[in-house]
């Protein structure tokens, strides 16, 4: 890719908008597509996205559709659509990227399946990578330092082409060629930053979450394990990173929401009227189904899974936690 390539970016919202900042910080053209008419006419008239970022004013160097067609021909390609729609924006390309760069955290329903796999099936020419880690989008795009994680299917070829391409003096990634790792740590973080949340609106205190986050990553490892992924992967920025920060804020829309149920509001109450998507709300069945599959007890998955269907109140949930039988640390739950 050459210095000076425009970078597409799919998706409009916080973090899709954060990113294309981020990338058009020195001046590279960046092309944003985004669904909402709104969000386009904002971005190429205010230079600001009101509606999902509004702390951000953006660089005049990114140019905003709504059209599809003109994320065609493009050599590198971001994807931040929500997980459980990237597999339909992305069957509108009718002409892959070079490659295509993977930023939405989730597992998809219905099929289980990753997104990378959701990815190669749609666009089968193109070459996958997965771009995850600590991330807040306001953050990113007031240009604080960020590091992150850049997975590459392709290797270390796949890396000399996007390392330069991507990583700007506040926004550094580093290599991986674990995929799965990658994806894993971004879409089981999501699920345990709900039960974060619980903890922090019950008032459970400080102690309390550092325990779940503790516990949580547990869980987190033996799936990833399980399908896979690289230990040293989901000890990284991908994976404990992103779950101590995501586990830390109300900035997070994971926390945020678990906070809600914490606070005895139902989860249609607690998500009604978010412009934004709590990844973890759609991937949390969708990981506990696959864990029974595999014989994987993952018991904090299963307490958000029962709090989102409304099974039983937090308080319920997070004491039948507390009485599970005692064990050794290295095992379950």
């Amino acid at each position: 890719m050459t210095a000076h390539a425009t970078i597409g970016v799919l998706g409009g919202g916080a973090w899709g908008t954060a990113l294309a900042q981020a990338l058009a910080s020195d001046g590279t053209a960046v092309r944003l597509w985004a669904r909402e008419p709104e969000v386009v006419d904002a971005v190429n008239r205010q230079h600001r996205n009101p509606q999902f970022l509004p702390s951000a004013e953006l660089t005049q160097s990114i140019t905003a559709t709504n059209h599809i067609g003109d994320m065609m021909g493009l050599p590198v390609l971001l994807a931040v659509v929500p997980a459980q729609h990237l597999g339909r924006v992305l069957a509108g390309l009718d002409q892959p990227p070079q490659d295509l760069v993977l930023c939405a955290k989730g597992i998809e329903a219905g099929s289980g399946r990753l997104m990378a796999d959701v990815a190669q099936a749609a666009l089968p020419g193109a070459e996958i990578a997965v771009l995850s880690g600590p991330t807040f989008a306001h953050e990113v795009a007031a240009g604080l330092p960020t590091a992150v994680t850049l997975a590459c299917a392709g290797g270390e070829g796949q890396w000399q082409r996007l390392a330069p391409a991507l990583s700007r003096p506040t926004l550094r990634p580093y290599y991986s060629d674990d995929v799965i790792g990658a994806e894993i740590g971004g879409a089981v973080k999501n699920v345990l930053a709900i039960a974060c949340g619980v903890v922090d609106g019950l008032g459970l205190g400080q102690n309390a979450r550092a325990a779940l986050i503790a516990r949580g990553y547990a869980e987190m490892t033996r799936f990833g394990l399980s399908r896979g992924a690289r230990a040293e992967t989901l000890a990284g920025l991908c994976g404990l990173g992103d779950l101590v920060l995501t586990c830390s804020s109300t900035s997070s829309r994971n926390f945020a929401l678990g906070k809600a149920l914490g606070e005895g509001q139902s989860a249609e109450q607690a998500l009604a009227g978010k412009a934004s998507v709590a990844e973890g709300a759609a991937t949390a069945p969708v990981l506990a189904d696959l864990a029974a599959r595999a014989g994987l007890d993952l018991p904090i998955v299963n307490a958000v899974c029962r709090l989102l269907a409304g099974e039983a109140p937090a308080r319920q949930v997070v004491a039948e936690l507390l009485s599970r039988p005692l064990r050794a640390e290295g095992e379950s739950t």
